[in-house]
């Protein structure tokens, strides 16, 4: 019995987590739910799966959670608030695996604190890669913790490879890298129909159900490049080994490339809890709830180049990654801002990689050398594309 902590219960990955948990209770017991403010659906699964802990991000949230739970009976949950009860439950000593769940930067110090402790870490945030990759990989170097990635597009490219990649793809005779990419929901649109996009539109993905901010990411392509940029780590590979294929079926997850001409894929219905499943049981299989994919109905395959002049966000990511440093740091926190302005339609659906482009513009690219520089450069980051959003505003 494995006990599992969850970070960001309450969205897509989080549930769908939960989901596949429920389908083997002999297998997992779940130590720990986190969430950020959702009181009402933490609420409902600490009932469910009666966790040790809960942990709200907001401490108001926290306090509101707690009378709840206190005025259940049933409940016996133990509920810490903010980041310190975050990387308390992700690294205690009671917990096997971690869920990293968190969307965006938020999620890097309790990932990293479970990477530190050697736990099975079930890589969801791709931040956590994007802001300190070097840093990041080395720590699971040292404590020997398992990294298993969660991005459907990893996880494909993860079981494509032979089981040890640390050496470097060269050593293992494959020579790229394919990482798919749906094209998201303006794939086919003309350029100046992208002026009047609407968050609502944004957020309409053909294929996928995801949280807000991963929509728009997946709408301007920023997604994959944040994926590039994990990639990189991940599989210790080299930027010309890393190439993006649009499938708008979204069918086959990621391939990998040999020297000798073959490709293996990875195909599946386009389902979290496919990889989800995959990365709980590894090296072992469970069912995971999700449809048999058949190939009958599926008929075809489409593949096409990404267009950098629709999609300048994926230019800007490979740059970013080119510098080295703290320019990733500085991409992923000026992006997390644009695309919030841009939900909250303060900006415009175009505007998003001119903030980023700004504020990269903006600020020196140091070595990304500790945790400290790390943070201090997301910090200012943030400060500097808020200031870009507003002088768009202006």
């Amino acid at each position: 019995m494995k006990k599992v902590v969850v970070l960001g219960s309450t969205g897509s990955v989080g549930e769908s987590t939960l989901d596949v948990i429920s389908r083997h209770p002999d297998l997992y017991d779940v130590f720990a739910l986190t969430a950020h403010s959702k009181v009402d659906k933490i609420f409902q699964q600490c009932l469910s799966f009666t966790p040790q802990f809960a942990v709200m991000a907001d401490e108001t949230a926290a306090q509101q959670l707690s009378e709840k739970l206190k005025n259940s009976a049933s409940s016996e949950t133990i509920v810490l608030s903010g980041e310190s009860g975050l990387i308390e439950v992700a690294s205690h000593s009671n917990t096997d695996y971690v869920m990293a769940a968190i969307v965006g930067a938020a999620g890097l110090l309790p990932t990293l604190a479970a990477a530190q402790k050697g736990k099975r870490v079930l890589l969801a945030n791709k931040e956590a890669l994007v802001m300190s990759g070097k840093l990041f990989m080395d720590q699971v170097a040292v404590s020997g913790a398992e990294l298993l990635p969660i991005d459907s597009e990893h996880n494909a490219i993860f079981q494509c490879l032979p089981e040890s990649h640390d050496s470097g793809l060269n050593q293992l005779g494959v020579s790229q890298i394919l990482l798919t990419a749906s094209g998201g929901p303006f794939r086919t649109f003309a350029l100046d129909q992208l002026k009047n996009i609407s968050p609502r539109q944004a957020c309409a993905h053909p294929n996928w159900d995801m949280g807000p901010k991963i929509s728009v990411d997946s709408a301007t392509m920023m997604n994959k490049g944040l994926e590039i940029i994990e990639a990189r780590w991940l599989f210790n590979a080299s930027i010309e080994q890393i190439q993006v294929v649009v499938h708008p079926q979204s069918v086959i997850h990621s391939m990998v490339q040999y020297v000798d001409g073959s490709v293996i894929a990875q195909l599946g219905n386009p389902d979290m809890r496919t990889p989800i499943a995959h990365a709980l049981a590894w090296p072992n299989r469970i069912p995971s709830g999700v449809e048999a994919l058949n190939m009958v109905d599926i008929a075809k395959l489409d593949f096409e180049a990404p267009d950098f002049e629709r999609f300048p966000c994926l230019q800007l990511a490979y740059d970013a990654l080119e510098k080295g440093g703290t320019a990733t740091t500085i991409l992923n926190a000026a992006n997390e801002v644009a695309v919030d302005a841009f939900l909250n339609e303060t900006i415009s659906f175009l505007q998003i990689p001119k903030v980023i482009l700004s504020t990269i513009d903006d600020m020196n690219v140091v070595s990304a050398d500790s945790i400290e520089i790390i943070l201090s450069a997301d910090k200012s980051a943030r400060e500097f594309a808020l200031e870009n959003v507003n002088r768009l505003r202006t």
